[in-house]
């Protein structure tokens, strides 16, 4: 009877054990489901977190003074990092680093090696055509569907279909190209404790500019004019700095854009007559040193430097010019002041400048060989979304960022994904918010940044940094200005390339510039116009006027 109990008892501890090692093992299975599950649910949505640190390799393009980051973070340890990583469980190891031309040829050297990194950036189109035809590239189209976020499939949207048809191949969408905000006319910006030192008043037309840096440079021999980039104008909509695009549409002339003239024609701006008209006016101010006489020989770095040695007062740039290349400057000696101004290009006190590309022509491109392409995605969603509209607790770091004026280029991806009209809108929630319309809680998490700064600037009683100086200056002053109703964008219609401008246009642009600044410079007579416009047609012009043509009546 005990021999029984006792096999009875090993018979049911036996069968407990195999209950039990069946359990462990029903367990482990249903914890392997669990996180396919969530590997499933994190690749096929925006914001969803994956199990497991997924790690990128990344060419990153960065920036002087480390982006202005705070001591001790990195390219690779940042706020954006950090927070990408809590967000998603995702870090980026960076293959290579290098800023400017050096980035370019870093990604050059990539494409030619056929071994890119798991996700990068390029600064053209041409490289992500290149990559496309050498089998480089991942197709985007199923996680743009899946993990770009409502919000950011609006704001392409609000492009129209240019923008997402740019970088559409054979049905594929294979990069995601940076939007381009409308970011409305070049201000003049001036010294205004020199303009108060010379008892001068604020200009509104050519003719004041004319007057004021005159009267800069003649108390001061050590000034030179107005600085410019050799390009003169913003290529295709492509708004830049230190540019005379204001100068030229003061004579109704738009160089680098095709437009529409009344009779409804299509031209480019850079041939028609007057172009020659702005060309004779610049001449004159090269002549009596209102021009910067130098122009010609100074780089981008060149010009920054006259301008925080104090040795140039005046500057065409875009509303965003407080934080480079001025924020330096007011950081070291708040003495210095800098306005900005809006210049009529017509007697009515309007001011009309060309509307911009939809794509600042950089985009985000993955290798086909990554396991998650959906990552570029995601991290745009996050970033450009959930960070700024949904997450008011934890994204408090970005915000000081912001605040703190760290240059975008501490972003993994050096990109910008926002609303067309995103400018307009910021103005008038922070300004709202300034003036009690509006409650800084309902705007986004960039704008209450820049609305604090900008009520602490405010409240400063002088006393205020730089980077809140710079804040409302650009938020508020420059944007004011931009949105008066004396603003009149008219249409540039075309931004891509036709068949005979991938073989041609290198020449024909290159002809264009020397044309241009040798008759700027004097070394040929305005007449030498007309003759560049007749060698303009020949080389190709007229061909390619006609495919524009046809291009944008398909397109209607």
């Amino acid at each position: 009877m005990k021999r029984f109990i006792s096999l009875v008892l090993v018979a049911c501890t036996f069968s407990v054990m195999l209950c039990s090692c069946k359990d462990k093992d029903s367990k482990k299975t249903n914890d392997d489901v669990s996180k396919e599950e969530q590997l499933e649910l994190a690749s096929t949505t925006p914001f969803e977190k994956y199990p497991e640190r997924i790690t990128y390799t990344l060419g990153k393009e960065i920036s002087t003074n480390n982006s202005n980051m705070p001591a001790g973070d990195t390219y690779e340890d940042n706020a954006y990092t950090r927070y990408l990583l809590e967000k998603l469980n995702i870090q980026n190891v960076n293959e290579f680093e290098s800023m400017g031309d050096k980035y370019n040829t870093e990604v050059s050297m990539s494409i030619a090696m056929s071994d890119i990194p798991d996700i990068m950036v390029v600064n053209n189109f041409s490289d992500v055509a290149l990559m496309y035809k050498m089998g480089l590239l991942a197709d985007l189209t199923e996680s743009y569907e899946n993990c770009a976020s409502d919000n950011i499939k609006q704001m392409y949207e609000s492009y129209g279909d240019e923008l997402l048809d740019s970088v559409t191949f054979e049905g594929k969408i294979i990069a995601i190209p940076e939007t381009n905000i409308a970011e409305g006319p070049s201000l003049l910006w001036l010294r205004k404790d020199w303009m108060d030192d010379l008892g001068l008043e604020e200009p509104s037309t050519l003719e004041d500019v004319e007057y004021i840096i005159s009267k800069f440079i003649e108390d001061d021999s050590n000034r030179v004019g107005l600085v410019t980039n050799s390009s003169l104008c913003g290529e295709s909509g492509y708004s830049s700095q230190y540019m005379t695009d204001i100068v030229f549409a003061n004579f109704g002339a738009y160089p680098k854009q095709w437009i529409q003239k009344e009779d409804g024609s299509i031209v480019y701006g850079s041939i028609q007559p007057e172009a020659k008209e702005a060309l004779r006016y610049l001449n004159s101010w090269y002549d009596k040193g209102i021009l910067d006489r130098d122009f010609l020989f100074r780089s981008s770095s060149d010009i920054i430097g006259l301008i925080e040695s104090g040795r140039c007062g005046s500057f065409f740039g875009p509303w965003w010019s407080t934080n480079n290349p001025l924020l330096n400057m007011v950081e070291e000696d708040k003495s210095i002041e800098w306005k900005p101004y809006l210049i009529s290009t017509n007697d009515d006190g309007i001011t009309v400048y060309p509307s911009t590309s939809p794509t600042n022509y950089k985009y985000v491109v993955v290798s086909k060989d990554f396991e998650h392409p959906e990552l570029a995605w995601k991290i745009i969603s996050v970033l450009f979304d959930y960070a700024r509209y949904e997450d008011k607790e934890n994204a408090t770091e970005l915000g000081e960022y912001d605040k703190n004026a760290v240059d975008p280029t501490a972003r993994p991806l050096v990109i910008n994904v926002d609303y067309k009209d995103a400018l307009k809108i910021s103005y008038e929630n922070i300004s709202g918010a300034l003036n009690g319309e509006k409650d800084i809680e309902d705007i986004n998490q960039l704008e209450r940044s820049y609305a604090e700064q900008c009520q602490e600037y405010l409240d400063s009683g002088g006393g205020y940094t730089a980077q809140q100086w710079a804040a409302y200056e650009s938020r508020i002053t420059a944007c004011s200005l931009i949105a008066s109703d004396s603003v009149v964008e008219i249409d540039s219609l075309y931004f891509t390339s036709t068949t005979t401008m991938e073989t041609s246009w290198w020449r024909l642009k290159e002809l264009e510039s020397n044309v241009y600044l040798r008759i700027i410079t004097g070394q040929v007579s305005v007449d030498f116009f007309d003759k560049f416009v007749q060698e303009w047609e020949n080389l190709g012009g007229t061909t390619i006027l006609k495919e524009v043509e046809e291009t944008i009546n398909r397109n209607k």
